[in-house]
């Protein structure tokens, strides 16, 4: 999570939505930094309304635009497959081996998910505690040019991340019943992404706007 006081943002960093190359390019910029260990740089929402935002705004008179990036959640399952195969990655007890990735999305889809398919939802990352999003900028990770022509306006000088933390390829087909079953399972993960799509790749919202 980045904060810049001058510009009035923080950028949160929702995982496996290129947070990390956006943090390498702009860390020297910022005002505060929150990297490192990932409880820390992937601070949810929730978590910075209950602890982090009263901080600024008692110690620094600070109460920035909340920033964040969500992207299709098929993807977003697929880039956490990718991660969760690497040797170099995940905890152990997190690491898939032998597994295809219909296993993966259904047992992300459990009530309780096994440490390995424990992914988080996007939606939920950005709500605060009343369960209502909570950020004030959603971006697409697919239209990446309207994320970079905002900051860059925003800190005035031209912001172009560089690809970082790449996973390797891995074989990610979803049969058409998991996929229905992940759509159904996570109608308000697509549906809010497919706002912000349709919106130009940038939802401004309400905070605490209904969620349809």
């Amino acid at each position: 999570m980045l904060v810049f006081a001058t510009a009035d943002l923080v950028l949160f960093a929702v995982p496996k939505t290129g947070s990390t190359a956006y943090h390498l390019a702009l860390r020297s910029k910022a005002d505060i930094v929150l990297a490192g260990r990932a409880s820390i740089k992937h601070m949810t929402v929730r978590k910075y309304e209950r602890h982090f935002a009263p901080y600024l705004a008692q110690a620094h008179g600070l109460a920035p635009e909340r920033v964040a990036v969500i992207r299709d959640p098929l993807e977003y399952l697929r880039s956490w497959y990718r991660y969760r195969q690497r040797p170099n990655g995940p905890a152990e007890t997190k690491r898939i081996r032998d597994m295809g990735f219909d296993a993966f999305v259904l047992a992300a889809l459990e009530p309780k998910p096994p440490a390995f398919a424990k992914t988080g939802t996007q939606r939920a990352f950005v709500s605060g505690r009343d369960g209502e999003i909570a950020v004030d900028h959603l971006f697409a990770y697919e239209r990446p040019l309207a994320l970079r022509a905002f900051l860059s306006e925003r800190l005035g000088f031209a912001v172009t991340p560089a690809q970082k933390n790449i996973s390797p390829p891995a074989d990610t087909a979803i049969s058409p019943a998991v996929e229905a079953r992940l759509r159904q399972g996570q109608a308000a993960e697509f549906d809010l992404h497919e706002r912000v799509m349709a919106a130009g790749g940038h939802l401004v919202m309400a905070r605490g706007a209904a969620q349809g």
